[in-house]
């Protein structure tokens, strides 16, 4: 039968909600880890908030940003089935596939946004309207007449967006009324830019037809590897640009990440060159158990570097310690 009319009913038992389940994407949940960056920037601004009296309010902003999360994810996997089922692979889909019923998709996409943005309002507003931003773009990401994942470079932008909402949602959860530094979420959005491009070119070398790939999605119509490329050294120096102004203006002490940090770059650009690149996947990069180390070593050096001292530093750049108040207070 048509996508776009009724679908073949789904067996009875586990067979029937696992489709449900596999749409919402849980192991795309990882991706919230980027809310970390958030609560260490809160917890490096208030110290005194290190409290075990932090852990539930913790869990409960997680567990609503993941809800969301899964909402959007459900949205995307419910308007890209007609396009998934033109891919090799993403064919198999539930939706592509029919193994799902549109009318229960919708509700689940609904049911999913509102538990987790009611569980976002009971944490602050700060919070909940950044919950809500999320919910938003995901619909600009993937609904008609927007529907920015059709536009060459709004694209990844709009996708990488998440990255500076969900570090702000970690530092809601923690923190209310006030932002921390504009130069770092604009790094933190450069980065998740830096990465989103790399999932395009993976695919699009991938998929190996230029009229295949512009047929599963349009902005491919446009894009070819040196374009790609292209834009990933852009975003990657742009990353490095305000992340070297939040650096020299709030702790200089990070410029010893710098070496780290430009190793995440360069060991993710060789896992993007890789043939059928793990990169098209990143909920499966865990599996490359070298990379995954790598960035635990890094978290690790950036969280001491965030919370030590070093004056000597300042001599040797000749560089002034900040007195410029770092955070940007909401009216």
């Amino acid at each position: 039968m048509s996508l776009s009319g009724s679908v073949k009913v789904a067996p009875t038992g586990g067979g029937a909600i696992r489709p449900y389940v596999a749409i919402a994407r849980v192991d795309h949940w990882f991706k919230n880890s980027f809310m970390v960056l958030g609560v260490v920037l809160a917890i490096f601004y208030r110290p005194e908030l290190l409290t075990w009296a932090i852990v539930p309010r913790l869990a409960l902003a997680l567990l609503a940003t993941c809800l969301v999360a899964s909402s959007n994810y459900v949205l995307n996997e419910l308007l890209d089935g007609p396009l998934d089922a033109r891919h090799p692979e993403k064919r198999f889909r539930p939706v592509p596939s029919r193994r799902v019923n549109r009318a229960i998709v919708y509700a689940e996409w609904i049911a999913l946004g509102a538990i987790g943005l009611g569980l976002a309002w009971q944490i602050n507003l700060s919070f909940a309207a950044s919950a809500v931003w999320l919910w938003v773009m995901g619909i600009l990401y993937n609904a008609p007449p927007i529907r920015t994942k059709e536009w060459p470079y709004v694209d990844v932008l709009s996708e990488a967006v998440n990255n500076p909402i969900r570090l702000l949602l970690g530092w809601f959860a923690l923190v209310d009324r006030t932002i921390p530094p504009v130069s770092l979420l604009i790094s933190y959005w450069m980065i998740g830019a830096f990465f989103m491009a790399m999932k395009r070119y993976a695919e699009l070398r991938h998929i190996g037809n230029p009229r295949v790939a512009a047929a599963y999605r349009r902005s491919f119509a446009y894009y070819t590897e040196e374009r790609l490329l292209i834009s990933i050294v852009f975003y990657a120096t742009a990353c490095a640009l305000f992340a070297g102004i939040f650096i020299v203006r709030y702790h200089l002490e990070l410029i010893l990440f710098a070496p780290l940090a430009a190793g995440v770059f360069a060991h993710y650009l060789k896992l993007g060159l890789l043939p059928d690149s793990p990169t098209q996947h990143p909920e499966r990069l865990y599996r490359h158990r070298g990379f995954v180390l790598y960035l635990v070593v890094c978290f690790c050096v950036f969280v001491v570097l965030m919370f030590t001292e070093i004056p000597v530093l300042y001599d040797w750049f000749n560089v002034d310690p900040s007195t410029t108040p770092p955070l940007w207070r909401l009216q």
